[in-house]
């Protein structure tokens, strides 16, 4: 019976040791796996070096339709927007070319008072607006100049309007208000420039109600409107004095 029992024990003892060595050549492979694989991250997927193309917005349709009204009582129609030719000039009468052509002798005169007022005024007042009329109807001139160039004419274009022009100052006054000095010029000064400016204004309101060109009509306007202001201001300037 002893020696039965013996050889259970040493079968017993040799099986332990056979599950022990596979446990261990498990372990052992799965070491070897880990050292192998550098990490455990999936590998990137591959990635093209064209960048992917972008897609830009197409250039306008030339030929898109264009809504455009009817006559009062007509259906509107439409057309393709490469059918449609420049919207023509706007059309200009007499009344327009006689203000253009007395406005600019008219500011010529004002600049040549103006420039006076620096060197013998006394009012400071006077003095800055002189220097407002100088900035603003210099450039004016130009503007007016270049419509009549545009338009193929020039200043004879509106024929003799000079006895029309009103507010302009004679000669002997022009010579009067150079000899002045002081406080006698500022007085001659605001009452010349203010008949000259309300001439003016007088101008412009006859083009605003005959004339028909849309710059003309921005212009006298503007005329109206700051020339009345600058008369304003020149009294204000004299009285304080």
């Amino acid at each position: 019976m002893l020696g039965v029992r013996i050889r259970e024990l040493l079968g017993r003892s040799r099986r332990l040791v056979l599950i022990e060595l596979t446990a261990l050549a498990v372990l052992a492979a799965g070491v070897a796996l880990v050292i192998w694989w550098p990490d455990g991250d999936p590998e990137p997927a591959t990635t093209s070096s064209t960048p992917a193309p972008i897609e830009l917005p197409g250039l306008p349709d030339a030929t898109a339709p264009v809504l455009m009204p009817g006559r009062p009582g007509e259906p509107a129609a439409s057309l393709p927007a490469n059918e449609m030719s420049a919207m023509p000039r706007p059309p200009h009468n007499n009344a327009d070319v006689r203000f253009v052509t007395m406005m600019i002798p008219h500011h010529e005169q004002a600049l040549v008072m103006a420039r006076l007022v620096a060197e013998r005024g006394e009012n400071p007042q006077l003095k800055i607006l002189a220097d407002r009329i100088l900035a603003a109807q210099g450039p004016e001139i130009k503007v007016l100049e270049a419509w009549l160039t545009d338009r193929g004419l020039d200043r004879d274009s509106g024929g003799d309007h000079r006895h029309r022009m009103s507010g302009m100052q004679s000669a002997e006054a022009l010579n009067r208000l150079t000899a002045a000095r002081g406080a006698e010029f500022d007085k001659m000064f605001v009452a010349m420039m203010t008949d000259h400016h309300q001439g003016a204004i007088d101008m412009g309101k006859e083009a605003l109600t005959l004339g028909s060109d849309v710059t003309v009509n921005e212009l006298a306007g503007s005329v109206v409107v700051e020339q009345g202001v600058e008369i304003n201001r020149m009294r204000e300037a004299l009285a304080a004095s």
